[in-house]
C-alpha cells in the first residue's frame, strides 16, 4: 500500500483507524496542519485534495504567501571526514559542492524513479 499522495505539489500521509474504521492523514513538510479523512480511498483522496484547495484558497484570500515543504534547499549533516571527502573530490573535478550533491542523489533516485 502506498502511504503517500500528491496534489498541486503537496504530498499527504496515509493512515488508517482501524478502531474509527477510518482513513486519515496530513499534508507533511509544512507547519500549517492541513489535514483530511475518509471512510474509503475515493472519500480520502476527494477531502485529501478539498483540504488543499481550501489552504490555498484561504491564503489568496488572507493576501498571504502558502507555504511550499520543498523549497530545494535544505542542511544536511554528515560525519566530517565524508564531508572532508567530498570537498576534495568537488575540487578535483571542479564542481561546487552543491552540484556534487545534487548529481549523487540524482544518480541515487534515477535507479527508485
Amino acid at each position: 500500500m502506498n502511504n503517500l499522495m500528491e496534489y498541486k505539489g503537496y504530498v499527504g500521509s496515509v493512515e488508517f483507524s482501524p478502531d474509527d474504521k477510518v482513513f486519515y492523514g496530513k499534508v507533511q513538510g509544512i507547519r500549517s496542519l492541513i489535514s483530511y479523512e475518509g471512510t474509503n480511498a475515493t472519500e480520502l483522496i476527494s477531502d485529501f485534495h478539498a483540504s488543499v484547495d481550501d489552504y490555498l484558497s484561504m491564503c489568496k484570500d488572507e493576501n498571504i504567501e502558502p507555504e511550499r515543504a520543498y523549497k530545494g534547499s535544505f542542511n544536511v549533516r554528515i560525519p566530517p571526514e565524508l564531508h572532508k571527502k567530498a570537498v576534495i573530490y568537488t575540487m578535483e573535478h571542479e564542481m561546487s559542492l552543491n552540484s556534487f550533491i545534487e548529481r549523487s542523489i540524482e544518480k541515487e533516485l534515477a535507479a527508485v524513479y
